[in-house]
């Protein structure tokens, strides 16, 4: 008789080990890669998902942009002609899911960028599923003048609303992550992303 329950007991144990592992595996299966994209690919990022191209025309801007993924790094160029009244922009968007659903990166920190800025202003968002009005948390690129690609970590705390109120980012909601060439006049960019992850 005791046998048979220490080996009930052992069974039990055994059940429940296995349980446990399967549902880590699944949670790591679902964990969210910090490399997001090393431009590798031609047409998707690192999840396997399109890359989206979007800028101001839709709003009344003139925004010309040539973009393109060669050699595993993004170049974007072109020329921002802001709509009346509002800044341009031209925005390469990352998305975190095929369908646009929020995944969990509050495991990390902030963005790292490895990224050359040649000319314009460049800022890098983490959008969030909690925010309606496009007014994203973002930060701007710093340019330096050597020519040289440079790494740049973005902490998530650092990260601010342009015209909203100030709200905290929830990283366990992001969708995507946005390079964003912007300004609020006519004028040039020109920037080389070689890579995008958290850390």
């Amino acid at each position: 008789m005791k046998t048979a329950n220490s080996l009930s007991f052992i069974a039990r144990k055994a059940i429940v080990a296995a349980l446990g592992a399967t549902f880590l595996n699944a949670a790591l299966a679902g964990a969210l890669d910090s490399t997001i994209d090393d431009f590798n690919d031609p047409d998707t990022n690192n999840l396997g998902i399109a890359r989206v191209f979007v800028d101001d025309t839709s709003a009344g801007g003139q925004t010309r942009v040539q973009q393109k993924v060669d050699d595993g790094v993004l170049s974007a160029n072109g020329e921002i002609v802001p709509p009346r009244g509002q800044p341009g922009w031209a925005s390469t968007v990352l998305l975190l899911d095929p369908q646009g659903l929020p995944r969990d990166a509050s495991a990390y920190e902030g963005i790292r960028l490895l990224v050359r800025v040649n000319e314009g202003n460049l800022s890098v968002s983490a959008n969030s599923s909690e925010i309606t009005n496009f007014d994203y948390h973002a930060a701007q690129v710093s340019r330096q003048s050597d020519g040289e690609f440079h790494e740049v970590r973005i902490p998530f705390s650092q990260m601010k609303r342009a015209w909203s109120e100030q709200t905290p980012l929830n990283t366990s909601t992001l969708t995507s992550l946005s390079l964003v060439a912007f300004d609020i006049q006519h004028g040039a960019f020109d920037f080389e992303v070689d890579e995008i992850s958290f850390y």
